[in-house]
């Protein structure tokens, strides 16, 4: 018989910060001003602007969409 060893689970693993800390400050302010264009107008607007920054697709998500996963601001 092979003794074979597992893995451990996700559940048992320390948790770890996905996120790093920002290094560029004019790409950050222009993610706060497309949040706010996102609370003042909507957030196709608010799309259509980050994206006009050359923001990445997938921030523009997570800090749309699904406001429980942004950073905390330093200010």
């Amino acid at each position: 018989m092979m003794n074979v060893m597992l893995a451990p689970s996700l559940e048992s693993a320390p948790p770890v910060s996905v996120f790093q800390p920002r290094h560029d400050a004019a790409s950050s302010e222009i993610v706060e001003r497309g949040i706010m264009v996102q609370s003042s107008f909507n957030t196709v607007c608010a799309i259509e602007y980050l994206k006009s920054h050359n923001v990445k697709p997938q921030v523009i998500e997570r800090v749309l969409l699904h406001p429980d996963q942004r950073r905390t601001s330093p200010h």
